[in-house]
């Protein structure tokens, strides 16, 4: 193994186990010590890979927004499922994610409201971990509109319609404290099938 490939393994792994830490004890109480003995090494070799905590919990982020983003990428590859159902299994699976990952996102909201604070533009950086979410909303609905399932509309705006669907359940498990998705599923499924250029559901050629 190359000493290139053996540095990303070990990055890896230190960003794994330091995901739990910020899980389990928050941002502000998650310090680079703790990350380091977590993973059975010395502050100054953690130094190696990182130069500070706040790096550590932007790339701790992007790893798991990146492991969501290929689970939703193999729902839309699945040749069995129709536009429509790969709409509503696509939110499907982020709700449950996120669901799974309730304590994840409420560090993650106390993280971003720190920045608010300190006078960073947090949208920009909501929107830049979010954004691929949106092109693969808008692929599956402009592919929809090609092979004539789903009607003819603007594009974006069906797009931020189905992502805000994503949006209201994350402020309810970091907001509100809730612990279900109530009838999002449901809901993201009738916007959908809104989409259908036929009330039948079938595709005429």
């Amino acid at each position: 193994m190359s000493i290139a490939v053996e540095h990303e393994k070990r990055k890896r792994e230190i960003l794994e186990k330091a995901l739990d830490i910020f899980v389990e004890e928050g941002f502000e109480d998650t310090t680079f010590q703790k990350i380091a003995e977590r993973c059975g090494i010395t502050r100054t070799i953690l130094y190696l890979y990182f130069k500070n905590k706040r790096e550590i919990f932007n790339f701790s982020i992007k790893l798991f927004t990146d492991g969501i983003e290929e689970s939703l990428k193999a729902i839309i590859g699945e040749p069995g499922l129709d536009h429509t159902e790969k709409i509503v299994q696509l939110v499907d699976r982020t709700i449950a994610e996120c669901i799974r990952s309730r304590r994840l996102l409420q560090v993650i909201h106390d993280y971003l409201g720190h920045l608010r604070i300190a006078g960073t533009d947090t949208d920009v950086r909501v929107r830049r971990r979010t954004i691929r979410m949106k092109h693969l909303l808008a692929g599956i609905i402009i592919s929809g509109q090609k092979s004539g399932e789903f009607r003819a509309f603007p594009v974006k705006i069906w797009t931020e319609l189905v992502y805000a669907l994503v949006e209201s359940e994350i402020f309810r498990l970091t907001v509100l404290g809730r612990e279900d998705s109530g009838c999002l599923t449901e809901a993201a499924r009738f916007v959908a099938e809104s989409f259908r250029a036929h009330p039948s559901g079938t595709v005429h050629g």
